[in-house]
């Protein structure tokens, strides 16, 4: 039987990593034996994830000779070893692990060996060279915004992989130029998330009646604005200028206020971050959104009147079911290329990706305002092109 290994960072909780997997199984044929890799084996089933395998822990498989391997999306081409390392541990022993680093930093290598599985400076990004018994290699729709910042050695391992790829597709321009300037071709292709609401929009919707979003509908009877902020808006200056703006729009738009988060793994979403925003709102009008699972954020997107988020798959899900969203980028500018990057690539005719706080109120009036139909069309053919390039991309000899 055939086997594909769909790899990605879908061994955490990360919206858009936890989609990729699904929208892979989606398009793989059923006679497929697929096996879900990152670099940590775990169980991601009670969010709505998939029981996840250690890549490395494959290397002497036997059943697994002559598979092919798809990196199913994702900026992995940016993401280091420490990063990825970071990014695997549970959030409480996050500040213990890297005060530990800091006082030991010749421990650093092995602890990131034992994480991860691999000494690759870019653990993420995996060719022929680790696994000879592949027999093929795809990334689809893969960014790299921060690849040109990489040491040159680095970047060359990495190119190496890319080049000697059966196929190679990244999701910005941002990353394509920095591509092409290595002498590398890269064809641009949407991002696969925005496939959920053409894979699977009617079970999305369909959660409307179901806890949690039942109850969302009862207290905002006249819907909600989705609110997400990363970590990086967390000091108490950033915070307020947001509070400020999100404040009136209640009284301004009869939308309800829900805070969610779009990512649970070390240095994506705090809930705590989300407790303090919400106590700076009035009470009637905010609500946390407690649930992790990739459903329920969906559903919480999907059925939104509009969305604000610094995530960009939060943005990504947002629009795919033609939600008015604003992407927000972080206080530090280089920590939001990555969303800047992917909206101005394939988002440009929609709302903005806001750098002053002061204009959330404006530009969220300006986005409800907007005839929703060019918007509907624009999302309806990304997904088009989404899913033509995968197809390509997993189609067999």
């Amino acid at each position: 039987m055939a086997s594909t290994i769909v790899f990605g960072a879908f061994d955490r909780h990360n919206l858009g990593d936890l989609l990729f997997a699904h929208v892979a199984a989606a398009l793989l044929p059923r006679d497929e034996a697929v096996i879900f890799a990152g670099l940590a084996a775990r169980d991601m089933r009670p969010v709505g994830g998939h029981e996840v395998q250690a890549l490395h822990a494959l290397r002497d498989d036997p059943r697994l000779r002559g598979a092919r391997l798809l990196h199913a999306g994702g900026e992995i081409l940016g993401c280091r070893a420490h990063d990825a390392a970071v990014m695997l541990l549970d959030p409480t022993q996050v500040d213990a692990t890297l005060a530990c680093l800091a006082a030991h930093p010749e421990a650093a290598p092995a602890w990131r060996r034992t994480m991860l599985g691999t000494d690759d400076e870019l653990p993420y990004v995996v060719g022929r060279d680790t696994f000879r018994w592949l027999a093929s290699v795809a990334f689809a729709g893969v960014g790299g915004v921060t690849f040109d910042t990489l040491p040159a050695q680095v970047r060359a391992a990495a190119l190496e992989r890319l080049v000697s790829a059966d196929a190679l597709t990244v999701r910005d321009a941002v990353t394509q130029a920095q591509l092409h300037a290595a002498g590398v071709v890269a064809p641009l292709m949407p991002d696969p998330a925005e496939l959920v609401e053409a894979l699977f929009g009617d079970a999305v919707r369909a959660r409307v009646n179901a806890p949690p979003l039942a109850g969302l509908r009862q207290a905002f009877p006249g819907g909600w604005l989705a609110v997400q902020l990363s970590t990086e808006f967390a000091d108490d200056a950033t915070l307020a200028q947001v509070a400020d703006q999100l404040a009136a729009i209640p009284d301004d738009t009869g939308l309800g206020i829900v805070l969610f988060r779009a990512g649970a793994a070390p240095w994506h979403d705090d809930a705590a971050l989300l407790a303090r925003l919400a106590a700076r709102l009035p009470g009637r009008h905010v609500r946390l959104f407690d649930s992790l699972d990739v459903w329920d954020l969906c559903a919480l997107l999907a059925h939104a009147h509009a969305c604000l988020c610094s995530s960009l798959h939060g943005a990504v899900v947002a629009r795919a079911f033609g939600v008015p969203t604003l992407g927000i980028e972080p206080p530090h500018p280089a920590q939001g290329r990555k969303l800047a990057a992917y909206v101005s690539t394939w988002h440009a005719l929609d709302a903005p990706v806001l750098r002053h706080y002061g204009d959330i109120g404006a530009s969220l009036h300006e986005a409800l305002a907007a005839d929703p139909a060019p918007r509907r069309a624009r999302a309806h053919d990304r997904a088009a092109r989404a899913l033509a390039a995968l197809r390509s991309l997993l189609a067999r000899d």
